[in-house]
């Protein structure tokens, strides 16, 4: 495969160390990667036919610091009829993300905690599971989006939102939490609140004893 690839390979070193010329003349900005797609049929001697094999031949630029280096990745497929990005960027990564999504829902929310002796109390726990991962998802659409959070895993944001500490003040009508006055967050939190619950739909509130 490599033996393949290095055609291709030698051409997007070109082009990145183009890149990096152009960057410190300042003629252009600087990139991370440079990544060029292309095919080849192989056939591994236990194949028992060739099948087609996708590219990404891509170069990380690196720095003044860190050398440039190689990252070429290959994809086997039976498949035809996608480009080679399209398979690659579309096919193979967006089922690479499902999977990442799939384990945001095991590893963050817990979804695998089905140890109960009943069907139904497991049943209620991956309901609660699926539950919090919409809100999360809500969460991020509604309240999140344009800030460091917008992207963020679930346990990301249960972290650095609700997993924090505060002093806890209860009075009559209502309930008083108030943050330490060094919160890196403060910002963001006064941020969605606003955003999920308007100031037009809050009622005055009298000041506190």
């Amino acid at each position: 495969l490599t033996r393949q690839a290095e055609g291709l390979m030698k051409n997007v070193r070109a082009h990145a160390a183009l890149n990096r010329a152009l960057a410190a003349r300042g003629l252009r900005p600087a990139a991370a990667a440079v990544r060029h797609f292309g095919e080849f049929d192989y056939q591994a001697r236990s194949w028992p036919r060739a099948f087609r094999v996708v590219l990404k031949a891509e170069v990380l630029t690196g720095s003044a610091i860190t050398p440039a280096k190689d990252n070429q990745r290959y994809v086997v497929t039976s498949l035809r009829g996608p480009s080679p990005r399209t398979l690659y960027q579309q096919d193979y990564c967006g089922r690479g993300q499902a999977e990442n999504l799939i384990k945001q829902v095991k590893s963050d929310l817990k979804s695998d905690r089905t140890s109960a002796s009943s069907f139904l109390a497991n049943f209620a726990r991956l309901l609660l599971s699926a539950a919090a991962y919409v809100l999360h998802q809500q969460l991020r659409h509604l309240g999140l989006q344009g800030t460091p959070l917008a992207t963020a895993q679930p346990k990301t944001v249960i972290l650095a939102l609700f997993k924090i500490a505060v002093r806890v003040k209860q009075y009559k009508d209502r309930v008083l939490l108030q943050l330490p006055s060094s919160c890196p967050l403060k910002g963001l939190l006064a941020q969605l609140c606003k955003r999920l619950y308007p100031a037009k739909r809050m009622r005055p509130m009298p000041a506190s004893p």
